[in-house]
């Protein structure tokens, strides 16, 4: 679910929006220092409750739906809220390429792919050297699949960021020709056509989300909020959109008391949308700058590519998350859930502060 990416600015103004901004592979430039932070704070929410969302639903498994609201134990409650609350990461994501649109440049691409090439080739080449020193061999079919990371991986979003990415251009001149009303109209139909016929009646195109349409959906959405709605220092609508993603948020948690999980936690599910949509408002509201915020933002794709990355999650992030579970009281489990998504992400956004200030050696006689 994870997974995205693009830069920010104070209102959507692409003169001001990095063209190498693709799928989170941004360097840290003066100019990315000096942008506003609301979008660039989003961007680590976002990939918190991506790694959130991984820590308690694909680590922990979800409860079977009992049909009894009443009868649901405390822990059942903890892991259904707590996705309920974290299942927006993937649609806030496209829903900030969409706002400020994405551009398509051969160095735009260049960057996004080399960046999944280094996490993807680097963790499997550091993994093969573990095993070669633990008396194993190296796996060379395994090595050279490492490389193929737009076919031959687990990481969905990936791909599929990819597709949107070839399709921007296309996406970009239609919206440039319609009308606001042509556009929100067809936009209108598009998301019920997708919502109806898609998450209600299990169309294979969009079933629960997890494909390129879905991109092609909040994308869409986040160009409209971008091109038409003004957000900037909107009090009220800050509060009324927070509260209406805690309201869709608790609403989805029961909904996972009735119906199972994957129909629940769909992205395309509607109430999904809807808070992924509130939250993305809320935050577009905001006024504020910081150098932090926007360095850290810099790092959060990294923080999706290095903790799903199979040899880390099948090997360490998932056991130590279900031992803990099963080991640790709520409370003891909370703060571990807290402080180990924090730890995730403080470690790409290091590591991939070390990547992007890499460079060739030369060599001299």
């Amino acid at each position: 679910m994870n997974p995205f990416f693009v830069c920010n600015t104070v209102a959507p103004q692409p003169a001001l929006v990095p063209q190498n901004d693709v799928g989170g592979a941004t360097d840290y430039t003066e100019e990315m220092k000096q942008r506003e932070s609301n979008f660039e704070a989003l961007r680590i929410v976002a990939m918190l409750a991506v790694i959130g969302v991984h820590l308690d639903g694909a680590s922990l498994d979800l409860p079977k739906p009992s049909g009894d609201i009443c009868a649901v134990a405390l822990r059942d409650w903890w892991r259904l809220i707590v996705e309920s609350f974290t299942i927006i990461g993937v649609n806030c994501f496209t829903l900030i390429s969409g706002y400020f649109g994405i551009r398509f440049t051969l160095r735009s691409f260049m960057r996004f792919a080399g960046q999944c090439l280094f996490y993807g080739v680097g963790i499997c080449t550091v993994i093969m050297l573990m095993r070669v020193a633990a008396g194993g061999a190296w796996q060379w079919a395994e090595w050279g699949e490492s490389w193929l990371v737009f076919t031959h991986t687990d990481l969905w979003y990936v791909p599929a960021y990819l597709g949107l990415f070839l399709l921007s251009p296309i996406l970009n001149a239609g919206v440039k020709m319609l009308t606001q009303r042509q556009f929100g109209v067809m936009l209108a139909a598009f998301v019920l056509f997708n919502v109806y016929a898609g998450w209600l009646c299990g169309g294979r195109f969009n079933a629960n989300g997890y494909t390129v349409l879905q991109l092609v959906m909040m994308y869409l959405m986040g160009r409209y909020i971008g091109e038409y709605v003004p957000l900037s220092g909107n009090r009220k609508l800050r509060f009324a959109s927070f509260g209406c993603y805690v309201a869709a948020s608790l609403a989805t948690a029961v909904t996972g008391v009735y119906c199972t999980s994957l129909t629940t936690f769909a992205y395309n599910q509607p109430l999904i949308i809807l808070s992924s949509v509130s939250l993305m408002v809320a935050f577009g509201t905001l006024q504020f700058h910081s150098r932090v915020v926007n360095w850290l933002a810099s790092g959060a794709f990294a923080a999706y590519l290095l903790h799903k990355n199979p040899y880390i999650w099948i090997e360490y992030v998932r056991p130590l998350t279900l031992s803990m579970w099963k080991e640790s009281s709520l409370i003891e489990f909370t703060l571990f859930y807290i402080a180990f998504s924090a730890a995730i992400y403080l470690a790409a956004a290091v590591i991939d502060h070390l990547r992007r200030h890499l460079r060739p050696v030369k060599i001299t006689a």
